[in-house]
């Protein structure tokens, strides 16, 4: 590993958070690094339509909208490296962030990981993933163009994968263990006229069928017992929320009992000089436009922080 580079401010994350702060924090002359972790761009990149963030009155999709936020933030001098943090040490400062390449230590760091979707947990789940099971419509939903596909959830993300799926499949249906969903109301009402959606209320998915790869899903009726074999689906999309990615900072940083970390209107967490924005400690909204006002005012604390460490604090 090379010689370990001192930096005022790293930022852990390169998603709407993380790339909104590098934006602050380099206009304020920090010259922060972000480090992007295993997924550059963050969630958004695999979103078809970004249809409610401000100044995009036709929509924008996600992973344009993430490319002219990078481009930004390289544009004020922001240092983009695409590695992948492995260990972190936050006793004392300097703090210290190891990647896979390199070694960094900071007097401030802001934490914008992100979270990753929540599994089922069944048998096979994992084994096929990427040979019809998926986490992401707009990842993988062009390869079930013409077939029956299934998707699991009751929340935003799902009615949103749903809909999106009808463009690819001859049937989508979505399965949902409640009566009703939690998702919004439009969102709701699209996907309840969408002649190509068959919602299955009350319904839980308890096997995925198949050898090598998926050849349909068992459903259970959590209200009467009814179970029923799906065997023409051949895409099943998981959409059941999110777990925070925190694992690196759980010796260190206060999290709450969800494991998102523990901020204060400020962003700051329980460590002097470290902040947190984003999904990684949002788990109520996370929307792009929270996202990106959380590394906004994640950034503008550090250059204070910083500033006033060097004796003149101003906001930029």
């Amino acid at each position: 590993m090379s010689e370990r580079q001192k930096k005022d401010l790293v930022i852990i994350g390169g998603g709407p958070a993380g790339l909104t702060a590098a934006i602050y924090a380099a206009r304020a002359g920090m010259e922060p690094v972000v480090i992007n972790g295993p997924e550059p761009g963050g969630q958004i990149t695999t979103t078809d339509e970004l249809e409610n963030f401000p100044g995009f009155p036709k929509g924008i999709g996600g992973f344009e909208y993430m490319q002219k936020v990078t481009s930004q933030a390289e544009r004020f001098g922001a240092e983009l490296v695409y590695e992948v943090v492995e260990n972190v040490n936050f006793d004392d400062k300097p703090y210290i962030i190891d990647t896979d390449f390199s070694s960094y230590e900071a007097e401030s760091v802001i934490i914008a990981t992100g979270a990753e979707p929540k599994k089922l947990g069944l048998e096979k789940e994992d084994k096929f993933r990427g040979s019809g099971v998926s986490y992401c419509a707009t990842c993988d939903g062009a390869f079930y163009k013409g077939d029956e596909i299934a998707v699991v959830g009751g929340g935003n993300v799902a009615l949103e994968e749903a809909d999106y799926l009808t463009q690819f499949g001859s049937k989508v249906y979505l399965i949902h263990r409640r009566s009703e969903f939690r998702g919004t109301e439009i969102l709701s009402d699209r996907v309840k006229n969408n002649d190509k959606i068959e919602i299955l209320w009350n319904n839980e998915v308890t096997e995925i069928l198949g050898d090598d790869e998926l050849s349909g899903i068992v459903v259970e009726n959590n209200k009467t017992g009814e179970r029923k074999e799906l065997t023409d689906v051949e895409g099943f999309f998981i959409a059941i929320g999110y777990d925070p990615r925190t694992e690196l900072f759980e010796n260190d940083i206060v999290l709450n009992e969800k494991r998102y970390i523990v901020t204060n209107e400020k962003q700051e967490t329980n460590k002097e000089g470290i902040y947190a924005a984003g999904d990684v400690q949002d788990p109520d909204y996370r929307q792009v436009i929270t996202s990106a006002a959380a590394g906004a005012k994640a950034a503008m604390e550090a250059n204070q922080y910083i500033t006033s460490l060097k004796g003149d604090s101003v906001y930029v």
